[in-house]
């Protein structure tokens, strides 16, 4: 009797424990150990959520919502594309082209929760459905993602040759818009020919409240082009469930929550690394923090940035922030208050020329992408790659890794005036080999090489 007494003593106290860790877990112990955000990487971001809150607007000059204070100019929206237009392939969206910042701004709006299609985007993925370039992507996602490039690739090449080849291109989205984004970044990385050689430097994604989209090795390879913000307690980015099946249960969105976090709770670290299906946020993460544990209201928010490689977002946070927290308003409203932080800061510490601090820092950050490639390989992430494999684009605008046959085809697609199949790109990625499972090209090519040198 006393032993079933201490047993049960030792289980009431151990749940004890791990619920009140679980409930005094804030957001922003995720980010306890990030470096600050400085003013130059993270002043475009309120600009890109006023981009993607403009594509609820039906029309700029007269604007519904005019306090949300857009600030920009009617006059340079090249398109506008609505759900009737995309007939539920992708989400709405605007091309927008910044002279002032000198930039060319795809910008995607988030989930509506009214639309049929937008939940059928969602749910069109299982757990290892879709490889990609060496990982697993969302399948739903990467075929909006596919369309979009296939409807707009010709506008976005056209627009930044007619612009002296010196204007930036820019994918912005929130939530649902934030996965298109990111994976639509990632092809356009890989076949930057396609938009008429541009530099890879010249290409960012802000993903706002993102999805998980991607395996841990490609959200860290591409670091360096997309940028992922996150408000505080925001939900989406720290559940790992598949999305299909957090929006099954919007209605019950606090249980699935709490039992998620009891899962995840009895899973080694190490086991969710090692699992390559699993997604997760895309690329350089930036979290505004702006409340504390035990403290009422908002403070001014400070924003902390850093591309983690374990502890990635990995704990749910129950908070009755974490809903509201995935608003673009929200998002927007904060990120302005941050940057207004930042400016006030620099203003008063100041001690080295604006032209230095931003070298040195784009020094800092090409280092941290290739500390986090290194760290993804020491950690025996599958797939993970040493290097971001940025290589340059030739004179002819093709880029060196590109296999004869792409060249021809873009060489063929080029003299018959017709538009790039995005889809044909996007396949040539993987081959099937022998034994019928997709394969790497680079690994066909290897194995053939391997062939080519053994005697016979």
């Amino acid at each position: 009797m006393s032993l079933c007494c201490g047993v049960e003593s030792v289980v009431i106290l151990g749940f004890g424990r791990w619920a009140w860790k679980r409930c005094t877990y804030i957001g922003a112990n995720d980010s306890a150990n990030w470096t600050l955000a400085t003013l130059g990487e993270f002043e475009p971001i309120p600009r890109m959520c006023r981009l993607v809150l403009a594509v609820y607007e039906p029309d700029l000059n007269s604007p519904r919502f005019p306090q949300h204070g857009y600030r920009l100019n009617p006059d340079w929206v090249i398109k506008r594309v609505t759900y009737e237009q995309t007939q539920g392939r992708a989400p709405p969206y605007i091309i927008y082209i910044d002279h002032d910042h000198k930039e060319i701004v795809l910008a995607i709006r988030g989930l509506n929760l009214y639309k049929e299609s937008d939940y059928k985007t969602l749910l069109d993925n299982r757990l290892g459905m879709q490889m990609f370039d060496g990982g697993f992507v969302h399948h739903g996602l990467l075929k909006s993602a596919v369309w979009l490039l296939n409807e707009e690739g010709e506008i976005l090449k056209r627009l930044w040759e007619e612009n002296g080849k010196v204007y930036g291109m820019v994918f912005a989205g929130h939530s649902l818009g934030s996965g298109v984004a990111a994976l639509l970044t990632v092809i356009v990385v890989n076949h930057r020919g396609r938009l008429g050689g541009i530099p890879r430097e010249k290409i960012r994604c802000y993903a706002m409240a993102p999805a998980r989209c991607m395996s841990l090795n490609l959200a860290v390879k591409y670091a360096d082009v997309i940028h992922s913000i996150i408000l505080q307690d925001d939900f989406l980015p720290r559940t790992a469930t598949p999305l299909e099946d957090i929006f099954k249960s919007i209605f019950c969105l606090p249980c699935l929550l709490f039992l998620v976090c009891l899962r995840d709770t009895f899973i080694p670290e190490g086991r969710k690394l090692r699992d390559q299906r699993r997604l997760y946020a895309p690329g350089r993460m930036y979290h505004i923090v702006e409340r504390k544990f035990c403290r009422c209201g908002r403070f001014p928010p400070e924003v902390r940035t850093a591309i983690p490689v374990d502890g990635r977002f990995e704990h749910i946070v129950l908070s009755c922030n974490a809903t509201s927290d995935h608003g673009i308003i929200w998002i927007e409203r904060e990120s302005q208050k941050a940057l207004e932080k930042i400016k006030e800061i620099n203003s008063e510490t100041i001690t080295t020329p604006p032209g230095v601090q931003k070298f040195e820092r784009m020094q800092t950050i090409e280092q941290e992408h290739r500390d986090a490639l290194e760290r993804a390989v020491s950690l025996n992430i599958p797939h993970a790659v040493a290097t971001a494999d940025a290589e340059p684009c030739m004179d002819n605008g093709t880029v060196p890794s590109q296999s004869k046959g792409d060249q021809a085809s873009k060489t063929k697609s080029t003299s018959g005036g017709g538009k790039t199949n995005w889809d044909e790109l996007v396949n040539k990625l993987f081959k099937k080999g022998e034994s019928g499972h997709l394969v790497l090209n680079r690994d066909v090519t290897a194995l053939n090489n391997i062939s080519v040198v053994q005697p016979p």
